[in-house]
């Protein structure tokens, strides 16, 4: 008798397939060593079912991915939420920067959650969605511990796997809490000797969103390589300079030193954010130097 399901969680050579009813202890056949081939949590995968009552049973084909992801290690990735607290801790817009355009590179689509809004007044959090308005990026701002705007999300959620992801500390495990109760994950909140959060999550893990789909928590993060491989695919990764990057004078503008230039003048002007600006002109500086010394 075989089974189908998705797997939700990769510990010590087993591997944990929801059917959309049960979860089944699984072990990967020989002939996925044989390819060089690992299962990964989110692949939707065959099984045979060794032991029904005990839901036991060996993975015996993994269906085709549309996507994955190294870091988590996690395939057929439908979008990520990456959640950021407008304060405690206060948050770091060009880590943000960068993580947008490591996800535009896999093709995975991303929606910023601001969280913790209810630490400030509502003039100052809705700050970071106007430096972010015109980024092709959906945004709502949320308060996971109180519960505000978490229904939003939860709707988001339904019948797709979605990715969690930011730094330590934002309230991401918060989150799952509060949309999956049943998870039960620790919430580590902050290190006093440097504002920054306690790592928490430690392995990666499917959770059923009841109505459908599933979420996962990540490791939070505190640095990113930029994933960008030229100046003009960075400058891609950055939606709000299409309209004014025409008008450049040249056709290789970089939008730092030249004159003439559309997206420098869309800055002074106020189109374009000059927070979001200014990563970019750092991110640019950052991929010149890597060039140089490769």
């Amino acid at each position: 008798m075989t089974g189908e399901g998705t797997i939700i969680r990769g510990v010590g050579g087993f591997y944990y397939i929801h059917d959309g009813k049960d979860v089944y202890e699984c072990r990967a056949r020989g002939i996925f060593r044989n390819r060089n081939e690992k299962p990964l949590v989110g692949d939707k995968v065959v099984f045979d079912i060794t032991d029904a009552a005990d839901l036991k049973g060996n993975v015996v084909s993994i269906a085709d991915r549309k996507n994955s992801l190294i870091r988590p290690a996690v395939a057929n990735v439908d979008r990520v939420m990456v959640v950021f607290a407008v304060s405690a801790p206060a948050p770091n817009l060009n880590l943000l920067d960068r993580f947008l355009i490591m996800m535009k590179k896999r093709g995975i689509p991303v929606v910023i959650l601001w969280n913790k809004c209810d630490l400030l007044p509502d003039e100052k959090s809705a700050v970071f969605e106007e430096i972010y308005r015109n980024s092709g990026h959906d945004m709502y701002r949320i308060s996971a511990g109180s519960g505000n705007g978490v229904e939003k999300v939860r709707e988001l959620l339904k019948d797709s796997v979605t990715v969690l992801a930011g730094p330590s500390g934002v309230g991401k495990s918060t989150l799952i809490n509060r949309i999956c109760p049943e998870a039960e994950m620790m919430t580590g909140g902050l290190s006093r000797k440097n504002m920054r959060g306690r790592h928490t999550t430690r392995h990666t893990e499917l959770f059923a969103v009841q109505g459908g789909g599933y979420i996962l928590d990540t490791p939070g993060f505190s640095a990113l390589d930029i994933f960008a491989e030229d100046l003009r695919d960075l400058e891609d990764c950055y939606a709000e300079f299409a309209e004014y990057r025409k008008t450049c004078r040249f056709m290789d503008c970089a939008h730092i030193n030249e004159p003439d230039c559309g997206v420098k003048a869309a800055v002074a002007e106020g189109a374009v954010h000059r927070i979001r600006y200014e990563n970019y002109v750092q991110l640019s500086k950052e991929l010149a130097d890597r060039k140089k010394y490769r």
